[in-house]
């Protein structure tokens, strides 16, 4: 019986330790690229997934964009079980529905932040000084910073108090321009370049390419994913880390 209350309560305590490690997704509320009237959105397989992983691993999750409120979705696989079960999940659209503005997050709260892609991640997150605020405040608490695709554009500005970059000489990969259509009206009205942005940032930007084979990429406390085949791998990776850190 003892043992049995030892081995409940050593599980209760890990489940309260990862409720207090919460996990802050940063998403965009740009709804076409730039100035163009061609639709964009945030890739909903891209946070989904890793919502998916991190929920059933025990973590909270919140959801941030520059403005609050509801998001531009796209890139919805219905016949993906994962994303379909979270389409029509009341209690995670609701969150989609009503992010959070920057302002109102405590950094203190949050283990590790994950920049979701999607077009629209181009757009309102890479400025936003709050949240480049946010990002900065959790790393240097020991906590990760991740991206997935276009997502990796919101880290193009990060430094830290000093005005350093806070991944200068990391390996940090993202969509490249080398998948790109640099012909076509979307691309044109990207606001920066981001294999650029992040090489001027003294980020050593790295990719593979073979589109869909799940690159990743860990370098210390940054982990970044090329395109949506890796948001499992990546999500995976983050939960292995936080929980070496429980």
């Amino acid at each position: 019986m003892k043992k049995l209350l030892i081995v409940w309560l050593v599980v209760l305590s890990t489940i309260n330790l990862l409720a207090q490690k919460k996990i802050l997704f940063v998403t965009s509320n740009q709804h076409f690229y730039g100035n163009t009237n061609i639709n964009t959105s945030n890739h909903f397989e891209e946070i989904t997934i890793p919502y998916d992983i991190f929920t059933k691993a025990g973590f909270v999750v919140d959801f941030i964009s520059p403005k609050g409120g509801a998001i531009p979705l796209g890139y919805i696989n219905t016949s993906d079980s994962i994303q379909k079960k979270h389409l029509y999940d009341n209690v995670y659209m609701n969150q989609l529905k009503y992010t959070k503005k920057p302002s109102e997050i405590n950094p203190d709260n949050y283990a590790a932040i994950f920049y979701g892609g999607g077009g629209a991640a181009m757009y309102g997150v890479p400025e936003d000084i709050t949240i480049q605020k946010l990002a900065k405040n959790i790393y240097i608490k020991k906590g990760i910073i991740a991206t997935i695709c276009h997502g990796t554009a919101g880290i193009a500005y990060l430094k830290d108090d000093n005005g350093k970059s806070l991944y200068a000489g990391k390996k940090i990969t993202g969509y490249p321009d080398y998948f790109e259509n640099k012909e076509m009206d979307y691309y044109k009205a990207f606001p920066f370049s981001m294999d650029k942005a992040i090489k001027n940032n003294e980020g050593n930007f790295v990719y593979s390419e073979n589109r869909g084979d799940g690159f990743y990429v860990v370098d210390g406390r940054f982990v970044t994913g090329q395109d949506p085949s890796s948001s499992a791998k990546v999500a995976h990776e983050i939960v292995s880390m936080l929980k070496k850190n429980l």
